[in-house]
């Protein structure tokens, strides 16, 4: 069953001094009615905060995961410094590092585990 954007507002939430999230799951946002690449000009949703989350491990989980925390119109994470990933997602989800939306969310990052 795929997480929802609503599902990730509830844990910003719930849990505002989160540090590290492990997200696993491989199921696609689509099925929930969310674009892995929408119109980046369309604010759907709210944008939702992780001040403190500095680790992010969404290895083993759809790409659509990724684009929801690295894309700053859906989430912003400003003290991100540290995520495991795939690197073939990476370079989809940041169209081979050059899309303006992720930047920000990533600039942080200085230990990137890619596989």
């Amino acid at each position: 069953m795929p997480f929802e954007h609503e599902f990730f507002m509830r844990v910003a939430r719930s849990f505002p001094l989160l540090k590290h999230l492990c997200i696993w799951n491989d199921e696609s946002q689509k099925l929930a009615g969310l674009m892995t690449f929408p119109s980046d000009n369309c604010q759907l949703h709210s944008i939702i905060e992780y001040p403190h989350l500095t680790i992010l491990d969404i290895k083993f989980s759809h790409a659509d995961y990724l684009e929801q925390f690295l894309n700053e119109t859906k989430t912003f994470v400003p003290c991100l410094t540290e995520f495991e990933v795939f690197f073939d997602d990476l370079k989809t989800v940041t169209k081979d590092f050059t899309r303006e939306e992720t930047r920000r969310n990533c600039s942080k990052a200085n230990n990137t585990s890619q596989i």
